[in-house]
């Protein structure tokens, strides 16, 4: 009775399971890569002395570092490039000047040859400093050129030990130029400032943070970094929103990247065709420390300043990233040639910090435009407020109808086997 029990629930779940599927068909990408250049993928290795410390499945840190590096080697996808930078590798004196210059580049960035890859790894011992920033400086221009991805994977024992030149202001400024680089910070045994740090760092660029304690963890997350660089993206291209409506930079379908600064107005303009749609979303990211209670508007005006349509979101500080959307759809036309529309959009957002926190550069600002053709026939158009969702619900229906005929099937045949017996 028991395995007929199981067959009918796994009946109920595959029926509930075709009708997810037929319901919500797999969506299409938001775009297309913006070029054909080969990924490019830096590892940055922290070889302070500390990665001498015997915490990591019985033994060093740089042990584990090794033996992940070399299993990430052999699976690298082809297309991808591959280098490997070191910091605190070489200099293992105590002046603190000349231990801030120790990074270098291990392997260049191309085309990977895995033996000699592996031979300039296996060299490594711990020795010296721990310069993030000026390795995320020089790692960045490692990756520099082309249109590809590009990503740096920070792996560390520790934080920075070469302050005043903060690693999380080096990544924000890396991010403000625009060109697209990802930063994914790894931390070794982490303790609470160097688990701060290395997610500063990360959330500046959009990349990740993942705490690692175990080899087997490391390589499996280096692993899916290296293979994320070689996945399709679209690179955001950088633009400069005007402080005024007029002076607005046209931008058409695409994403977009700018920065804004506390309390300030960007606009935006799209030009809008008759039946077209617009839709249009934004992120702000607060990549410092903010106060809580903040707010991002999004708003669609006329060039006459009219408003269209707005979106808003308020966030109360659990949440480092802060997004809204709008949609605006522009009637048909029963002229000929009618021209399109300019449609402004207004970015406002209502962060703030406390005394000493640096307000500059600005906020990244992330920006999507879409212009779509526009609902024009009656399927395409809500009913009753459900549009498709009315397939979705009938589906239900069905699925749950089945699914009583076999419960109420299975309860009347245990029902009769209990009589008998």
């Amino acid at each position: 009775m028991i395995t007929r029990t199981r067959l009918a629930a796994g009946a109920c779940a595959l029926l509930a399971a075709l009708a997810a599927g037929m319901a919500f068909p797999v969506g299409a990408s938001a775009g297309e890569p913006t070029g054909e250049d080969a990924p490019k993928v830096d590892l940055v290795l922290d070889v302070s002395g500390s990665m001498r410390t015997r915490d990591i499945d019985g033994g060093t840190r740089m042990a584990a570092a090794k033996q992940a590096f070399n299993e990430v080697l052999d699976a690298t996808p082809e297309e991808v490039q591959l280098g490997i930078r070191t910091l605190g590798a070489d200099y293992p004196g105590d002046d603190r000047k000349t231990g801030c210059k120790d990074t270098a580049q291990l392997y260049p960035v191309g085309p990977l040859d895995r033996t000699e890859a592996k031979t300039a790894v296996a060299t490594l011992a711990p020795t010296g400093w721990t310069p993030i920033g000026p390795a995320l400086l020089k790692a960045a221009d490692d990756l520099d050129g082309g249109d590809g991805s590009k990503r740096i994977v920070l792996i560390s024992d520790g934080e920075d030990t070469c302050a005043p030149l903060d690693p999380c202001e080096v990544a924000r400024e890396i991010a403000a130029k625009g060109i697209g680089l990802t930063i994914d910070t790894l931390g070794l045994v982490p303790n609470t400032k160097m688990r701060q740090q290395l997610s500063c760092i990360a959330e500046a660029t959009g990349g990740t943070y993942t705490s690692v304690e175990h080899t087997d963890e490391l390589t499996d997350k280096v692993n899916q970094l290296v293979d994320r660089a070689a996945d399709p993206v679209v690179t955001p291209v950088a633009t400069e929103g005007a402080d005024a409506c007029a002076k607005a930079p046209t931008l058409k379908s695409g994403l977009y990247t700018d920065r804004e600064e506390f309390g300030q107005q960007r606009w935006y303009r799209v030009d809008v065709e008759p039946g077209q749609e617009l839709r249009a979303s934004v992120s702000v990211g607060a990549d410092r420390a903010v106060n809580p209670s903040y707010g991002v508007l999004l708003r669609a005006v006329t060039v006459h300043g009219r408003e269209i349509v707005r979106g808003e979101a308020a966030g109360n500080g659990r949440t480092d990233v802060l997004s809204t959307g709008l949609r605006y759809p522009k009637a048909e036309s029963d002229e000929d040639g009618a021209p399109a529309e300019g449609v402004c959009l207004q970015v406002t957002n209502s962060f703030s910090v406390a005394s000493g926190v640096k307000t500059t550069p600005g906020l990244p600002l992330e920006l999507t435009v879409d212009v779509v053709d526009g609902p024009g026939d009656s399927d395409d158009v809500a009913a009753f407020g459900l549009g498709r969702g009315w397939w979705l619900l009938g589906l239900l229906v069905l699925v749950g109808f089945v699914a009583g005929l076999l419960w109420g099937w299975l309860s009347r045949w245990r029902f009769a086997i209990w009589r008998t017996n």
